[in-house]
């Protein structure tokens, strides 16, 4: 396998574009990052699109990459879409990489993009909460309604969930995995709350983030309560926009730059009745790349709430498990931590599109190990790491791509 390098990225500031098309924010997207890679059109050899949810917001099915990107005058070249619920464009970026290191290809483009945004917010909820086993979660709410009619409850006294209406299905989930973290290790609300100030304040500080607000820890708590323990602002919110990479053969980046940024593993895996996928892909990870956790100096990852942060501490190995409340508590996650954590404002406040988001963070590692990052900029961050999942099977995510970067 050769050697594969990073050479540009770009993506659009994510938030609420109901005026805007899927063309309009993929063209901004692809432009900022051939302008910052040097590169022509016409040097793209093979284009990989990631997309989630298309086919149920727009109707848009089968030919998502080639309707956007021929928008642009790409055309001729092998045009691959990839569907894999949050991990879409990690995927893209997964299978661009495999076409550089093969050697099939020298120079590739990796997009990611979505509108998740409606005017009928029930349709966006929906539309995440497909990323699931439909049948299984058929028979779950089966027995639920059945349990609740056992038990008599009274109509009048009932409110609904609001579970895929008014909010996202998987925050009900996580909601279980922050009360099961909780009552297993002593766990605070608290400690989930502080996660949510970092992103919300890294998020201040990044141009392309959703939310670039800050909040106390009161401010946190006190937000509109969605499942328990999560409160709205330790959840990431529905978004709309694009982001896009060039990679290419390591021995010609130095044709187009001389800061590239080295992929040292690109992994993609599914997950498993037996559990602890993401323990095992880590450690696979850091295996191939020759590194552990603690050589890692700048990290984004799947943050769809603060207790999945907190989580991923300790999966990725940063602590041992039970220890991600302490991780938190002693500033290591921080921007002048040991270990930054999602220095973009992660998926919390930089905002979850989520076809977008895996080619997000890798946008975000670029530009934190090329020293390009602006006011959120980690000091002397030399290698990186990007975690994205996505989709949920019988309690494990669907899709999980993790990468490693090095300068």
């Amino acid at each position: 396998m050769r050697e594969v390098a990073v050479i540009g990225a770009g993506m659009t500031r994510f938030g609420k574009y109901l005026d805007k098309s899927m063309k309009a924010l993929v063209r901004e997207a692809v432009d900022k990052a051939l302008t910052g890679a040097g590169v022509a059109r016409q040097r793209i050899e093979a284009a990989v699109v990631g997309n989630a949810m298309a086919g149920l917001i727009t109707g848009q099915e089968c030919v998502r990459g080639q309707v956007v990107l021929r928008e642009m005058g790409f055309g001729g070249i092998p045009i691959i879409n990839t569907e894999n619920a949050c991990a879409s464009s990690a995927t893209a970026f997964h299978v661009g990489w495999l076409y550089v290191a093969s050697g099939m290809y020298d120079v590739v483009l990796a997009v990611g993009m979505e509108k998740l945004y409606h005017q009928d917010k029930k349709r966006s909820f929906a539309a995440i909460g497909s990323a699931i086993d439909v049948e299984l979660m058929q028979q779950i709410v089966a027995k639920a309604n059945a349990d609740a009619a056992s038990k008599k409850a009274s109509s009048e006294n009932e409110k609904p969930s609001g579970a895929g209406e008014s909010r996202s299905l998987f925050m009900d989930f996580y909601a279980q995995f922050a009360r099961d973290h909780m009552k297993k290790y002593g766990t605070t609300r608290e400690q989930f709350a502080r996660i949510a100030v970092k992103n919300h304040r890294n998020g201040s500080l990044n141009p392309y983030a959703q939310y670039q607000e800050v909040y106390t820890l009161e401010d946190i708590l006190n937000s509109p309560l969605v499942a328990d323990p999560l409160t709205r602002l330790m959840c990431s919110p529905i978004g709309d926009g694009a982001a896009a990479v060039i990679l290419c053969a390591g021995s010609i980046a130095n044709q187009f730059t001389q800061k590239p940024v080295w992929v040292r593993t690109s992994l993609l895996a599914s997950g498993r009745d037996e559990g602890h996928t993401t323990e095992l892909v880590a450690k696979q990870a850091y295996d191939k790349a020759g590194i552990g956790p603690e050589d890692l100096d700048v990290i984004e990852l799947h943050d769809a709430s603060a207790p999945a942060e907190l989580l991923l501490y300790e999966e990725l190995g940063l602590c041992k498990p039970g220890e991600g409340g302490k991780l938190i508590d002693e500033g290591v996650t921080e921007l002048t931590g040991r270990h930054p954590v999602n220095p973009s404002g992660g998926l919390i406040a930089r905002g979850h599109p989520v076809g977008a988001t895996g080619v997000a963070q890798i946008c975000e590692i670029f530009w934190q190990l090329r020293g390009e990052a602006g006011k959120r900029q980690v000091a002397n961050a030399k290698v990186g790491l990007t975690e994205n999942a996505g989709g949920m099977v019988r309690g494990e995510f669907g899709a999980l791509a993790i990468h490693i970067f090095s300068v």
